[in-house]
């Protein structure tokens, strides 16, 4: 691989820009909120690690898996999926209702929460205000799910069994809400996000910061789902005008200072590939350009 590798998506590509955005944050902890409404998925967090003592490691794992996919090299993304795929491989979970065991690598499960991931950072990003907010609900929505096809190869996944636009995966969520419940194992995933321990000295932050983070992560949340944790769903308009609020601020802090929080994935793919690959949410709002870039089926080209 040269230093010039742009890696499985590139700087043309939807998902290149969309996962530069801060809200992207607060839409990976909505998604942990979705995914645990899955049983067996759940039970396959929660029995294969220990959730309530290693939550934000786990939110920062998937942080980074997702930022060396989408901005690493095509080589350190294909060594990532790979590491995935291994650790999936020995993991196994219980029913405790019938003692049927299973690995936690069904396709099934897996497809389930590729979805909620890419749902939860399409709909938080568009509904937040984003400069390409109306653009996102068209072809270049569309474009993002295709092209994060690449993404649930790398766990595990057909392509050609995950959904390639929004039409699909709406038909997706209504073909799986049968198999979804407000388990033990999804209370705790609710319980531990609302309030998660805290050193004695991080209890203001947890209370001023986090609760607002996780609270409108949350609402975020489709209507079935508020129906599921038994908590009134709130006024979509509401919710909007939260997560503008919130996008107005975090998009107000420069970039090149986001982009220095660790792992710092953004600035090394800058470095590695010139100034003007800087992710740029004002890029999405040519989706000609971006579409020509990921031809017709709005995937990458090779």
């Amino acid at each position: 691989m040269t230093d010039k590798d742009p890696g499985l998506y590139g700087p043309d590509s939807v998902t290149w820009q969309l996962h530069g955005d801060p809200m992207m944050w607060i839409a990976g902890v909505r998604a942990l909120y979705l995914q645990a409404l899955h049983p067996r998925a759940v039970r396959g967090v929660m029995q294969n690690s220990d959730f309530r003592r290693d939550a934000w490691g786990r939110l920062m794992r998937t942080a980074g898996f997702v930022g060396t996919t989408t901005f690493g090299t095509a080589e350190a993304a294909e060594r990532a999926g790979a590491a995935v795929r291994r650790i999936h491989r020995r993991l196994t979970a219980t029913d405790p209702a019938t003692g049927e065991r299973y690995p936690v690598d069904e396709p099934a499960l897996l497809l389930w929460v590729h979805c909620a991931e890419i749902d939860s950072y399409l709909e938080v990003v568009r509904r937040s205000g984003h400069p390409a907010a109306a653009a996102l609900q068209g072809a270049v929505g569309d474009a993002y799910i295709r092209e994060n096809r690449t993404a649930a190869r790398l766990v595990g996944l057909d392509p050609a069994t995950v959904p390639a636009d929004r039409d699909g995966l709406a038909a997706y969520f209504e073909e799986v809400r049968p198999e979804l419940a407000a388990t033990p194992e999804a209370a705790a995933v609710d319980d531990f996000l609302r309030r998660p321990p805290a050193p004695l000295p991080l209890v203001p932050v947890r209370a001023l910061l986090w609760r607002r983070v996780a609270t409108l992560a949350y609402e975020a949340l489709p209507p079935y789902a508020h129906e599921l944790y038994g908590r009134p769903a709130p006024s979509p308009a509401a919710v909007d005008r939260r997560l503008r609020a919130a996008g107005r601020v975090l998009r107000a802090v420069p970039p090149t200072v986001r982009w220095q929080l660790p792992p710092k994935h953004i600035l090394r793919a800058v470095a590695r590939l010139g100034p003007g690959t800087r992710p740029s949410a004002y890029k999405l709002c040519r989706p000609a350009a971006i579409l020509r870039a990921h031809g017709a089926q709005g995937e990458p080209q090779e």
